[in-house]
């Protein structure tokens, strides 16, 4: 018979339970149940290690990395990454803007389990003595910087994976120095904003995934030496973390971009895995409509250059994601493999995600996806002509919602690949540390602006030059082989000069990209057309043709209505009237065909945008209203 003592721990742990529950939970969507915490606890699996992988697991990956040479190519990347970490001092405490620890976390991240791997692929005890110099240190630090918790969640992930990891090296004595650290430093802080309710815990964006996927961890590695709170943690995470996975609906997108995308699946794939390995289930969390389809973000956001459509805040690197491989075979998409197979550099869960058994399946699944996407929710849509060819012509246009998390003022944007190069760019993101970059000065950055991207700004001695509230929907997508096409509703971005402004991209043919705006204002306005790009570029045809040359390549731009319009090279930085803060990037090398026309009341500006190559440039096509798209 159960204490009275036990029988109130179990009512108060269940209370908590149904406190944190998503049952609870009204914004809607898939409620994925969350067990009282003692429930929870009574799924774990015993002993070490337990998060991500088991120790037959860790055996068998040793046997595959004998058998594949991609395998062993990776373990030899990582073997000298890891010898280079065994010359390499312990990182310090260090918050160079006066903010954010976050480099430091990621540095230990990154440091532990190269070192923690390595450790069970060759067994060499100076990897994981180097591996507690890490820990030692980070151990030592005053905090992880609550304040910015996305370091304090990463520093936790961090330990997390050191100590379950190395479990069976470490002394009683460190065990315990590492568990007592993740408890002070990462549980208890979290379980305070946990209790609130607050902050990220209550957020729809990378936070939520990041904060809860690091804490998570951290209360699996620990859980049976402090139950209690490693209880209350899960459930309450558990609940938490369906607000953020929504918004992966209704297919996948992201609406913070690429870069985000990367950095919000990945704690997120983190935490639903180690509860798969510590506690044999996500209770149903994988199953939220639009994760499962997740992995065809990354696959279309990717030109055939590598460079991602880097909408929002973000650079347009290519997404090196591990995650992809779990995501592979928790949901039997090969094609999720094949693409990150092409990218990955042997990163530890390289290693331990990929299933080499699924190459061919990878090839035939990848090569049998539709060349074209729109995704709903995030409004975002790509075009291509090709798989797997560095020439191919690619588009990405978005539409989507200025009030996004990191979202720029680029509505109506675009990027454009052909022969080789990125001729329509996004700029990217400019510094975080900038005044007032998340705040009211937000809206005064070059590169968050809509003149800062290749879309429309009416009447440019207004600010904001898009409206921050505003949302906008494609309203019209077709992809055929002679024409892919879409068409963006932004009448809300505009609303302060125009009773309608749409904006439609089509790809013809395979050869030509047609570029259309339709613009009905409610007084005469000044309408710009901006397009920012690395290329040279030369006006000719009385202003009417422009080319683009980057090398030996080159792309004609060329304006088909209406006849007055004519093409003008800028700088790529503020318009005289624009705002003027200091020290925002300066964006050398960058150049903006543009194309400004007064007095507008009603207007269809119509561009065709065509790389030449050995062919000459196709026929122009007849111009037709949006609405005979």
């Amino acid at each position: 018979m159960k204490s009275s003592t036990t029988l109130w721990r179990l009512a108060l742990l269940w209370l908590i339970a149904f406190a944190s529950s998503p049952a609870a939970d009204t914004t809607g969507g898939v409620k994925p149940t969350a067990p009282a915490p003692d429930q929870i606890l009574a799924r774990l699996k015993p002993g070490h290690p337990r998060l991500l992988v088991s120790r037959d697991d860790l055996l068998q990956l040793t046997q595959r990395v004998r058998e594949d040479a991609t395998l062993r190519d990776w373990h030899s990347r990582l073997r000298e990454r890891g010898r280079r970490l065994l010359e390499e001092p312990p990182s310090r405490y260090e918050i160079p803007d006066g903010l954010r620890l976050l480099s430091v976390s990621r540095r230990v991240v990154d440091r532990v389990y190269t070192l923690a791997l390595l450790y069970h692929l060759e067994g060499d005890p100076a990897l994981a003595r180097r591996a507690a110099q890490e820990l030692e240190a980070a151990a030592a630090f005053p905090d992880w910087n609550p304040r910015h918790f996305l370091d304090t969640a990463e520093m936790t992930h961090a330990f997390a994976i050191g100590y379950d990891w190395l479990y069976h090296f470490w002394s009683p004595e460190r065990r315990t120095a590492w568990s007592r650290a993740i408890v002070d430093k990462g549980l208890r802080p979290a379980l305070e904003i946990y209790r609130r309710d607050s902050g990220w815990a209550r957020s729809r964006h990378n936070w939520n995934q990041v904060c809860n996927g690091g804490i998570g961890v951290g209360a699996l590695a620990v859980a049976e030496i402090e139950p209690a709170l490693a209880g209350e943690i899960l459930a309450a995470a558990i609940r938490s973390l369906p607000r953020a996975m929504r918004e992966y609906g209704p297919d996948g997108a992201w609406a913070e971009g690429p870069g985000y995308w990367r950095y919000a699946t990945q704690y997120n794939v983190l935490f639903l895995a180690a509860l798969q390995t510590a506690l044999g289930t996500d209770f149903g969390l994988s199953d939220i409509p639009g994760f499962a389809e997740t992995g065809l973000f990354p696959i279309y956001i990717t030109g055939p250059l590598g460079r991602t459509f880097n909408y929002a805040d973000g650079g347009d690197s290519p997404l090196r994601a591990p995650e992809m491989f779990w995501l592979a075979r928790r949901f039997d998409r090969p094609e999720y493999t094949h693409h990150q197979l092409r990218l990955a550099n042997g990163a530890p869960l390289d290693l331990i995600w990929f299933d080499p058994s699924q190459r061919e399946a990878a090839a035939r699944a990848a090569a049998a996806l539709p060349r074209d996407k729109y995704f709903r929710g995030a409004e975002v849509v790509t075009f291509r002509t090709a798989w797997d060819d560095r020439q191919a012509l690619f588009v990405g246009f978005k539409a989507g919602d200025n009030k996004a998390n990191h979202s720029n003022l680029d509505l109506g944007t675009f990027v454009l690949d052909a022969l080789g190069e990125r001729w329509a760019i996004d700029l990217g993101a400019d510094d975080y540390n900038l005044p007032g970059y998340f705040g009211a000065q937000r809206w005064t950055y070059y590169r968050l602006r809509a003149e800062g991207h290749n879309t429309l700004v009416l009447n440019p001695d207004t600010a904001p030059d898009q409206d921050p509230q505003a949302a906008a929907p494609i309203v019209k997508f077709a992809s055929r082989p002679d024409r892919s096409l879409a068409v963006a509703d932004l009448s809300s971005a505009y609303a302060r000069h125009a009773h309608e402004v749409r904006r439609g991209l089509a790809l013809l043919e395979g050869r030509q990209v047609l570029v259309q705006d339709e613009v009905r204002t409610t007084q005469p306005a000044e309408v710009c057309w901006f397009l920012h790009t690395p290329a040279e570029i030369t006006v000719a045809d009385e202003g009417r043709r422009a080319t683009l040359r980057q090398g030996s390549r080159r792309l004609q731009a060329e304006v088909l209505a209406p006849a007055e319009a004519r093409w003008t090279v800028m700088e790529a930085r503020p318009l005289p009237s624009s705002p003027q803060p200091p020290k925002q990037h300066p964006n050398p090398g960058i150049r903006k065909l543009a194309l400004r026309l007064p007095h507008v009341t009603e207007l269809r500006l119509v561009v065709r945008l065509v790389p030449l190559g050995t062919e000459t440039a196709p026929p122009a096509p007849a111009v037709q209203p949006l609405d005979a798209w």
